[in-house]
């Protein structure tokens, strides 16, 4: 069986036409996913946050600490909670 140039083009344009249709379909369920794995991410972020604001606020209003020491709280608080790295 001889391959003609036509029937190879044929024979692309059948395979890459539903290849390029269920790429898209792919990309569009991706992004989303992406989005409100970011949406999620941002909301936990936020309650992190709130919660170093709030030991802050404990700290201040306790006087046990000086102040800039209750900012390092804050500071430890959000940059080891809420990023996920430790110490070091």
């Amino acid at each position: 069986m001889k391959c003609t140039k036509p029937s190879l083009t044929v024979f692309c344009i059948v395979l890459a036409v539903p290849l390029s249709l269920s790429i898209g379909k792919l990309n569009a369920r991706d992004a989303d996913d992406a989005t409100s794995t970011l949406a999620r991410a941002q909301t936990a972020k936020q309650q992190c946050i709130s919660t170093c604001r709030a030991r802050y606020r404990d700290c201040r209003r306790l006087n046990q600490l000086p102040s800039f020491e209750c900012r390092g709280v804050y500071q430890d608080c959000t940059r080891y909670s809420c990023t996920g790295s430790g110490p070091g």
